[in-house]
């Protein structure tokens, strides 16, 4: 051991002592299994203003870390003060667990980029952890809020979200997997299941994803599970994302793979089927039966968000004889100074909605709302006497717009949003029949994905009626005794009630 101790001190004297030309030559990138030296690591973080490099004992304690990431009152209070004052201070950081040895350059470099301090002593190297990262504390989310139930929110710290779930899932089998993702980022992922519940099969394969990434950057969790999705083209997402812990909690109970991701507030959860979009976490916190009524609440404003307006396009351009004769005199009225045939009115209108919608949304919150309401007020009213509009193809836009609101994912409400203009289009051209096609191949294209291999329409497709019980409706937990049929969960009992 001594005899490789020196031996690493003696190159790391040597490389000290080679020319700018041959410093130059080094390889930026360094290698898993590279010999590790203190210049080495220096040239690594070169030009980097926040990189710190403190020398200590005339130069044979080097310290190396980033300012902004370790806690540096623990480290010189409370870590280096003992090192220092030691007649061996070798000997002293190879008997304290807290000081690791590290022999790669590698590994020492992506140490320092996670937040700890390398101690360079005597040609040995050590990583302390000392990780202080900034990140804000646990809020209520924005984009997820509820009435009843807890309020806490994922944050951006991966800790903080591995320690809300771990509260809510105080079990030994719930196993935490680490991988990491981007060539550049280095960004980590924690791929979390309950052992002997969970399908491993899917463990594995959802793993084996995440390894097959060759980006440079993923930044969020929407990034990631868009490059592991079944299908990577289409319109509607494969994987679940949330930033309630809760619903996490409950994700992993009923046996899905749940992800997630160092500097996202967002978890994924897979496998996932289309109706599970539809469903909240208030549904279960309150009365059963008013669960189910909402449940019943969101699928009509599916049905009315997606065909209203295309409804209305396709009567007024070519089904006139649906209308009844009391509305027939009104709409003729209504539309006898609009210029546009319906097609034009109608996606004027949608767009305009979106433009207030994405305004509101980018806006600070208080100019937001008042550009939402009263941007859609004097702009509906302004194109109803302008004679741009009629009065009752805004009744079918501002409905279509509340209706989107009512689902309560935010991925699959911009979805349908998308899939509606392309609905309004067929029937401006096609009529009904144009309709009915455009909502014939969604429900094929539905039927034809798949999220990590399983159906995404169950459990419709396969035909498993008893799952209707937790996807149509919300009935009582006594009546909800095991886990979904999609994820083919290993112990399917979860509720074992004695009355």
């Amino acid at each position: 051991m001594k005899q490789k101790l020196k031996s690493i001190f003696l190159v790391n004297h040597e490389q000290a002592d080679k020319g700018p030309a041959q410093e130059n030559q080094q390889d930026p990138h360094p290698q898993e299994g590279a010999t590790l030296t203190l210049q080495h690591i220096i040239d690594q973080f070169d030009h980097a203003a926040d990189f710190v490099h403190k020398s200590y004992l005339n130069e044979r304690l080097q310290v190396l870390y980033f300012s902004h990431l370790v806690n540096e009152d623990r480290l010189e209070r409370d870590l280096l003060p003992p090192v220092l004052t030691a007649e061996a201070p070798l000997a002293l950081l190879s008997e304290q667990s807290q000081f690791k040895p590290v022999t790669d350059t590698k590994k020492c470099v992506e140490g320092i980029l996670s937040g700890m301090a390398a101690i360079f002593c005597e040609g040995n190297a050590f990583l302390i952890d000392v990780i202080f990262p900034v990140s804000r504390t646990v809020a209520e989310s924005e984009t997820e809020s509820i009435i009843i139930g807890p309020h806490e929110a994922f944050t951006e710290q991966a800790y903080t979200n591995l320690s809300l779930i771990r509260k809510r899932v105080q079990s030994s089998h719930l196993k935490v997997i680490k991988l990491s993702v981007g060539e550049v980022t280095k960004s980590d992922i924690y791929v979390l299941y309950i052992k002997d519940i969970t399908n491993e099969d899917y463990v594995n394969e959802v793993i084996k994803r995440i390894k097959d990434i060759e980006l440079d950057a993923i930044h969020d969790t929407n990034m990631l599970i868009q490059c592991i999705d079944d299908a990577p083209y289409s319109i509607f997402a494969q994987f679940l994302t949330t930033e309630r812990p809760d619903t996490i909690a409950s994700k992993l109970v009923s046996g899905r793979i749940v992800g997630i991701m160092d500097g996202s507030p967002t978890a994924f959860s897979a496998p996932v089927n289309f109706f599970e979009f539809f469903s909240s976490s208030d549904d279960y916190y309150q009365r059963w039966s008013i669960g189910t009524a909402t449940l019943f609440l969101r699928f009509t404003a599916l049905i009315i968000t997606v065909t209203l307006t295309a409804l209305y396009v396709s009567v007024t351009s070519f089904h006139y004889e649906m209308i009844p004769q009391n509305l027939l005199l009104t709409l003729t009225e209504s539309r006898s100074r609009v210029p546009f045939p319906p097609i034009f009115e109608a996606l004027l209108m949608e767009t305009t909605i979106e433009l207030l919608r994405e305004a509101g949304a980018r806006l600070p919150t208080k100019i937001g709302q008042t550009i939402g309401i009263v941007g859609g007020i004097v702009i509906g009213q302004a194109a109803v006497q302008a004679g741009l509009t009629s009065n009752i193809l805004i009744i079918a836009v501002a409905s279509s717009a509340i209706a989107s609101f009512v689902i309560p994912n935010y991925v699959m409400s911009a979805s349908f949003r998308l899939l509606r203009f392309g609905l309004i289009i067929l029937a401006g051209f096609w009529g009904n029949l144009g309709l009915a096609f455009g909502l014939a191949y969604i429900v094929v294209h539905l039927s034809g994905l798949t999220s990590i291999g399983t159906s995404y329409l169950s459990p419709i497709a396969p035909f498993e009626p008893y799952d209707w019980k937790d996807v149509f409706m919300r009935l009582p937990f006594s009546a909800l005794p095991k886990r979904p049929t999609q994820v083919k969960a290993r112990n399917k009992v979860k509720l074992k009630m004695k009355r």
